[in-house]
């Protein structure tokens, strides 16, 4: 293992530095994980969740629950990638505390506002963990592919009829969004099925992949040429109607992932197909000058901060999807090194109010124009860099682990089933009434059946 100080290392190394770009060598090891470790130290400056009087997991405003999710993600990468063991300490104690007593993601710091989307950034964290090797929780808590397990559980009790099938955007209808079921809210879930079905061999959350991608398909939120759509308003008569047809990077990266996981699992040349084309598709809409960047909002400077985070997604499930389907490298690994060299050119922002890394690397958004800093720092910008400079690796990298092969992490086919109705543990909330409890009941029952069937494997 290399040492725990490389971030540290790199980032004093660039104290006497001025304000030069991050200097990275593609194919050069050290280069690269140099480069990764400055970023990622001017990252975690943003982080304030181990501050006295936070709560750890958080981090400030104006950063919501879910991005604070994804960071942990990619801090569980980084350490995969290089094996700085630097920040693992304090992303074991924001997965722990954030993943709440039953580990399914759902504290009590958020449940009221929190999302499928939101609880499903923590989840692929969490999967993340268990396919890296990531160092286990204590014995006392939940594993990581248990918590995983815990929020899949809690979709499939949240699997609704309207329009078909799907899960809704939010969770709670006093919600924003409660009547919309978009492609980021099922990409989760997608994800996190079809990865556990590779981890686990278990058939059930691969018949739970395959239903979430055919009722995406039939209701068009993904196109004839596959194009990810973002999502579908549900009417006062309860049907899906008015769609809203924006295409996001990271929409595209989830179900990237999880067609590359299915094919893994299953060698089926339908899989193989479905993940050629969201490949294809991802080259010709999010691809300018060979660089990926986010087409709706980039080119006209009114990303918004959630927005400024996708295209990171994008490259995490690239290289996913390299590690997964081997032969799609011949296309996506030029997109992670030209993304890494234009986000390093890009990382020269000063030190500020706001930027607390080193001055001369806070990285900036947009890398249309290599070497130009636009002056945009912050957590997206910062994890989009790490994320490109890091990913480039990815082949070296060990082969992520599956319960048979490599994997450590404890699991539990049953973990969330206590909590498929969240609103139970909040007072004053309306109580779904018996008919929807009766069928919520039975559908858990099935699940939990139909995973223990084939599950002696999870127990670890």
């Amino acid at each position: 293992m290399k040492s725990p100080l490389v971030a540290a290392t790199a980032a004093l190394g660039l104290l006497g530095q001025g304000a030069n770009a991050i200097s990275l060598t593609l194919g050069d090891d050290t280069s690269t994980k140099n480069a990764a470790g400055t970023v990622a130290y001017g990252l975690m400056k943003f982080y304030t969740g181990n501050n006295t009087g936070d709560n750890p997991g958080n981090l400030p405003s104006p950063y919501y629950w879910w991005e604070a999710g994804a960071m942990f993600g990619t801090m569980i990468d980084y350490w995969f990638f290089t094996k700085d063991s630097t920040y693992n300490n304090v992303t074991m104690q924001a997965m722990l505390w954030q993943a709440g007593k039953d580990g399914s993601f759902m504290p009590t710091n958020q449940t009221l506002t929190e999302g499928n989307d939101d609880q499903g950034f923590w989840a692929m964290a969490a999967m993340s963990a268990a396919e890296n090797v990531f160092p286990n929780p204590p014995s006392d808590q939940p594993g990581w592919l248990a918590m995983a397990q815990a929020v899949f559980n809690q979709y499939v009790g949240r699997w609704d009829p309207n329009c078909g099938g799907g899960l809704r955007w939010q969770i709670f209808q006093w919600n924003k969004g409660y009547d919309y079921k978009n492609s980021v809210a099922n990409g989760c879930f997608f994800n996190v099925a079809a990865r556990l079905a590779r981890y686990t061999g278990n058939q059930t959350y691969a018949d739970w992949a395959q239903k979430v991608w055919d009722w995406e398909q039939k209701i068009g939120l993904i196109g004839d040429q596959y194009q990810v759509y973002d999502g579908l308003s549900i009417d006062s008569n309860n049907t899906c109607g008015q769609m809203d047809q924006n295409q996001w990077t990271y929409n595209a990266g989830l179900y990237m992932a999880g067609a590359a996981a299915m094919y893994n699992f299953t060698n089926n040349a339908t899989w193989k197909a479905n993940l050629d084309g969201i490949v294809k598709q991802t080259q010709s809409k999010f691809v300018n000058n060979n660089v990926v960047y986010e087409q709706f909002c980039e080119p006209r400077g009114f990303c918004s901060v959630d927005q400024s985070t996708f295209k990171g997604y994008l490259l995490r499930y690239m290289a996913a999807t390299v590690k997964m389907a081997p032969y799609t490298a011949t296309t996506l690994m030029p997109l992670l090194k030209a993304a890494a060299t234009a986000a390093a050119s890009v990382c020269t922002g000063p030190a500020s109010g706001t930027f607390f890394g080193i001055t001369g690397t806070g990285c900036g958004f947009s890398w249309m124009q290599p070497g130009n800093y636009d002056g945009k720092n912050g957590v997206g910008s910062q994890m989009n860099a790490l994320d490109a400079v890091m990913y480039t690796m990815v082949q070296e990298a060990p082969d992520l682990a599956t319960a048979k092969k490599g994997g450590t992490s404890k699991g539990d086919p049953g973990a969330g089933m206590g909590n498929i109705d969240p609103a139970g543990e909040i007072d004053n909330v309306t109580k779904p009434t018996t008919g929807g409890k009766v069928g919520a009941a039975i559908l858990t029952l099935l699940l939990l059946i139909s995973v223990l069937a084939g599950s002696a494997v999870l127990l670890l």
